[in-house]
């Protein structure tokens, strides 16, 4: 996302003024194109320019209300923001439409991938009818604050009795009483089952908004967007899944065994799946809470970065400066002054906000910021590098045309902080002055590689499943009254998680996830995992670090990022292989790497794992 700040009705005036030029010039052109049919290149070139002016100020005036609306829940922010983007849409799916027209023209070869993005430039297009916009507009919006704003409550009349998310999921992280984990987890999905009428008519609308534009459904219109074929692209996921799936269920069966040890086979079946609300994640996407039921057993040599910020008396703007400073080492310019004016560190007292972590860009060229609530974690140390990746890309390619101000495909954009993140190693904190000394390596640092496991690797299938729910229901393969079974089964089938009661009829619990109700893609998670591997490994390379992949940092090497300067500055004006191809050298996503990485925990589980039943 993106978004910028002051005089506003000023600024609201002059951003109406210019994109009522803009329309107008888009209108001239369409209309002059239609006088002298066939178009010309020239006609398309112009179109393209005049869409992209028209676009950039109603994203910027959308991006100011979005952010409004997340750091400011009200009743006005809500209506702002539904307007805000009612207008994005109405205009997006005009030009994608309009776009259609130059379709049979012999395009250069620039001209033709923007026509593309353009027509690809949604996420969820309604139809053109001013009403679905409207209504699409408005159900986001909703479905969007619906999530951020809930609370599950014991006694409604009493405040002290309505825990909200964070509350709910450091109960879940923390906590060892089943019965505790249980009454967070099921309190939680109380508040999707009101989502779920709404969700179904969003599907409606944006399923007609994709076939208006031609294509089968909004899941194959997301496939479309990586360059390739949508059905060959679901093959991809799949082909990179394969070459993972062994390392997670060997992870999953130690896991499994521990946590039946802990909690009783009675509640864990220790060939089954695993009860969800056991795994210290609401969602049971990440584990990484529960390592100390996990870890391996004797002296533990794997750090706990939540007690070294701790101890060193880190704060939330404290966390963002490291991030800075390690993408500086890099040779990447310090954050503008005006990000430290306008972002979100911490939660405030007075209002409801959206706390997902989350970039922003605002006005597409500088005024870049991120929105957290911030917690003095490991996990949220991890987070701010990852969402502070997010803005050096958008920096890096906010001269390029409009149209190509984006990454190279949606997982490259979540895997640059979280491979710069690779790079917070033993001795990358040493060398900040967050640890005096790295431990003496022990056990091929399997503890260390544990706890990353816990999160990536425990990772992989959930950030695989939620898209393939979704596309099986914008195909009609879930309905409304299917939507949670489907759910489940692939739970199931791919995380071998099972839900630890039995789900009433009319829940939602895809709702209860906030990429859901934000229709927000995720594929784009499942292949940022793959990719930042990837980016390691050949980074690593360039810079000459030797030695096992998982003990290298880039940190202050100009070798590596020169490298990644390079492709990120290329954004989406080239397809994502050519990206690929100028870090790793190589233009097929591979999951090797990742395998590299954890293949000494990987031996260490096979033995764990030797005389145990594996799969579920």
């Amino acid at each position: 996302m993106r978004r910028v700040q002051p005089p506003f009705c000023a600024r609201a005036r002059r951003a109406g003024l210019v994109v009522l030029l803009a329309l107008g010039l888009l209108a001239s052109v369409v209309h002059a194109r239609a006088q002298d049919a066939p178009p010309t290149v020239d006609d398309a070139r112009a179109f393209l320019d005049a869409a992209e002016a028209a676009l950039l100020d109603a994203y910027v005036a959308n991006g100011r209300a979005q952010w409004a609306l997340a750091t400011y829940i009200i009743h006005d922010t809500q209506i702002m923001a539904a307007a805000a983007n009612q207008r994005v849409i109405a205009l997006a799916v005009r030009l994608a439409k309009e776009a259609t027209r130059f379709d049979g023209l012999d395009l250069p070869a620039d001209a033709a991938r923007r026509m593309q993005m353009l027509k690809l430039a949604l996420t969820a297009p309604a139809p053109s009818n001013p009403a679905d916009t409207a209504e699409m507009a408005t159900i986001m919006a909703d479905l969007s604050s619906t999530y951020s704003r809930s609370r599950t409550c014991a006694e409604p009349s009493n405040p002290a009795t309505c825990p909200d998310l964070g509350a709910l999921s450091y109960t879940i992280a923390t906590s060892r009483d089943e019965a505790a984990l249980r009454a967070a987890w099921t309190g939680w999905r109380t508040v999707s089952p009101a989502m779920r009428d709404d969700y179904a008519r969003y599907v409606e609308l944006g399923n007609a908004g994709a076939r208006a534009l031609g294509f089968a459904d909004l899941g194959a219109m997301w496939r479309a967007k990586y360059d390739m074929d949508p059905d060959a692209f679901a093959a991809e996921l799949d082909r990179l899944w394969t070459q993972v799936a062994p390392l997670y269920e060997a992870l999953h069966c130690h896991v499994r065994a521990r946590l039946a040890r802990h909690y009783g086979t009675d509640v864990v079946d220790p060939t089954g799946p695993i009860p969800a609300h056991l795994l210290g994640n609401m969602w049971a996407q990440q584990w990484s809470s529960i390592y100390d039921l996990v870890a391996p057993r004797g002296r533990d040599t794997s750090i706990d970065l939540t007690q070294l910020l701790a101890r060193n008396g880190v704060d939330a703007r404290g966390m963002v400066r490291y991030g800075e400073r390690f993408f500086t080492s890099l040779g990447f310019d310090p954050l503008p002054e005006s990000f430290w004016q306008r972002s979100m560190f911490t939660r405030p007292a007075d209002r409801d906000v959206v706390c997902h972590a989350s970039a922003w860009n605002v006005d597409y060229v500088d005024d870049l910021r991120i929105k957290m609530c911030i917690q003095i974690t490991g996990d949220d140390f991890i987070t701010v590098h990852h969402e502070l990746g997010h803005n050096v890309y958008q920096r890096a390619y906010s001269d390029l045309p409009l149209l190509y101000r984006d990454s190279a495909n949606d997982g490259f954009h979540e895997a640059i902080g979280d491979t710069v993140a690779l790079s917070i190693t033993p001795a990358y904190l040493v060398d900040v002055g967050l640890l005096r000394r790295a431990p003496k390596r022990r056990g091929g640092d399997v503890a260390q590689l544990m706890r990353l496991a816990l999160d990536k690797i425990a990772f992989l299938p959930f950030g695989l499943l939620i898209d393939q729910w979704r596309w099986q229901v914008f195909a009609g393969d879930a309905t409304p009254a299917t939507y949670n079974d489907a759910w489940w089964a692939l739970r199931t089938r791919y995380q071998g998680v099972a839900p630890p009661t039995a789900r009433p009829a009319d829940a939602f619990d895809p709702g209860a996830k906030y990429h859901v109700p934000a229709s927000v893609p995720y594929a784009r998670y499942f292949l940022a995992t793959i990719l930042q591997f990837q980016f390691h490994q050949a980074l690593c390379e360039t810079a000459g670090v030797e030695g096992p992949l998982h003990r290298c940092s880039i940190y202050g090497n100009d070798a590596a990022g020169e490298k990644l300067r390079t492709m990120l500055s290329m954004g989406a004006s080239r397809p994502w292989p050519d990206a690929l191809e100028v870090i790793t050298g190589t233009r097929t996503m591979d999951a090797q790497p990742i395998l590299d990485y954890f293949a000494p925990l990987q031996a260490w589980l096979d033995a764990q794992n030797a005389d145990r039943t594996c799969g579920w």
